[in-house]
């Protein structure tokens, strides 16, 4: 059956309205996790707080879980605190503790304290969020090398995962040292007389706990793993990521770059965040870009007396600062990706470089000359067209460099390229394309006027 949220959100409410809770108990239960989420999103905070502990605890670990981490920190920090404990004990650990992680530092010790496995989060609580530690979950099956296949297969009955826990098992040794790892297929078609150790694979993937989560996400979609051990200095296990966490990393990185290519400072942010959360986010940025323009203007003042003289000139030089700026933006976002994608080696950013600033040259010739041949049929000026041309030869051949040195020299230095690509590529392509298109409107004003 198809989700329609709109219908259903419209029924739910109708139900809360009439205080008919069993209705609408009823209904969020019957969708899948997904959807029980995103309907439960939809209610006001105030039909959210009076539902939520109503419903079954293992459902509402469920929608906590599935929920985007803003709209779980505020509904929970409103929640009384055994409402919240009773909740975090149902969660997968990882979720528990980015929720614990969102709460205040009172309310975070206040639930660990009323949580019957507060010890098994604890270690969780230590690891940034952004971290392959704190990304990782505590519940996974660890196998011994001198246990049989059935052994393995009856621990696994009785740790009784969720359906989507389970892909391949780790192996440790006695000193919980990552030995190997066993594919679950592999266990279950093997001789239930085997031992571990002769099944499992001992050339096993992990990462450290101090990892970016970034990182971890390219390690897992490099090698195509749909789960990956954590471990510390000492090889020793701490927890494994899964895919849907992955895939949660994925989406939080992209949007991050995004935002920072459009200048939004918060990631978080949405057309229906608070408008002090948006000020913080934008406002600061609009005032560099404020900064940036206001320095394209010292430029244009410099060249009043030639605006003066051939007032013509007016019209096309934000064509020129403008194409350049698009070439710029172009290759700020070929070279964002490629730089995240670990595509770009220190012996080949010379390489391209130099064939970006080539590509950039090939498009002002194109660009230029189809741009000269209009406004020489428009205004029929052949000098104001050879001056355009030129201009646009020239700035996109520099707009193209500059898009890509700055956010490999950004890179280089250890900033995001992301963050302030953007600014800086707009005021160097709008500050050099007025300069360009002005001087050289000044060597010819005499035939341009």
């Amino acid at each position: 059956m198809i989700f329609n949220a709109e219908e259903l959100l419209t029924v739910l409410q109708d139900a809360l309205e009439r205080d008919d809770f069993d209705s609408a108990i009823q209904m969020i239960e019957a969708l899948r996790g997904p959807d029980q989420a995103r309907l439960f999103s939809e209610l006001e905070d105030e039909e959210q707080r009076e539902l939520l502990p109503k419903l079954d605890l293992s459902y509402s670990a469920d929608i906590l879980e599935d929920m985007d981490d803003p709209e779980t920190a505020k509904l929970a920090s409103s929640l009384p605190i055994d409402t919240i404990a009773r909740i975090v004990d149902e969660m997968e650990p990882d979720k528990a503790v980015d929720l614990l992680g969102d709460l205040t530092e009172q309310q975070k010790q206040d639930v660990l304290a009323r949580l019957d496995d507060a010890d098994g989060l604890r270690p969780l609580l230590i690891y940034p969020d952004e971290s392959a530690g704190g990304l990782m979950t505590s519940a996974f099956l660890a196998l011994r090398p001198m246990m049989t296949a059935r052994d393995a297969v009856e621990a696994l009955r009785r740790w009784s995962p969720d359906a989507d826990d389970v892909y391949y098992l780790f192996v440790v040794d006695d000193d919980k040292k990552l030995c190997g790892v066993v594919n679950l297929r592999t266990l279950i078609l093997t001789n239930p007389e085997s031992f571990i150790k002769t099944i499992m694979d001992p050339d096993v993937l992990s990462v450290t706990v101090g990892i970016d989560q970034e990182e971890c996400a390219r390690t897992m979609a490099h090698y195509d793993l749909a789960a990956i051990p954590v471990v510390d200095e000492d090889n020793i296990i701490m927890g494994v990521i899964t895919y849907d966490d992955i895939v949660d990393v994925l989406e939080e990185e992209a949007t991050e770059d995004i935002y920072r290519l459009s200048n939004v400072s918060d990631s978080d942010l949405d057309p229906d965040s608070s408008v002090w959360k948006q000020l913080k986010g934008r406002l600061p940025w609009l005032y560099l870009n404020t900064i940036t323009a206001l320095f394209g203007a010292w430029v244009i003042s410099n060249y009043e007396q030639i605006i003066a003289q051939a007032a013509v000139l007016a019209l096309f030089q934000s064509v020129v600062a403008g194409q350049g700026g698009n070439t710029a933006s172009q290759n700020v976002a070929m070279a964002v990706r490629t730089l995240a994608l670990e595509r770009v080696s220190s012996r080949s950013q010379r390489r391209i470089i130099f064939r970006q600033l080539y590509m950039g040259f090939l498009l002002g010739l194109a660009v230029g000359s189809v741009v000269a041949f209009g406004v020489y049929l428009w205004r029929g000026n052949l000098y104001l067209s050879l001056v355009l041309g030129l201009a646009l030869v020239a700035n996109l051949s520099l707009g193209s460099l500059v898009g890509i040195a700055v956010p490999l020299g950004l890179e280089k230095i250890g900033i995001d390229p992301a963050l302030a690509s953007s600014v800086l590529v707009t005021a160097a392509t709008d500050s050099m394309g007025f300069f360009i298109f002005l001087s050289l409107a000044a060597h010819f004003l005499q035939y341009i006027q």
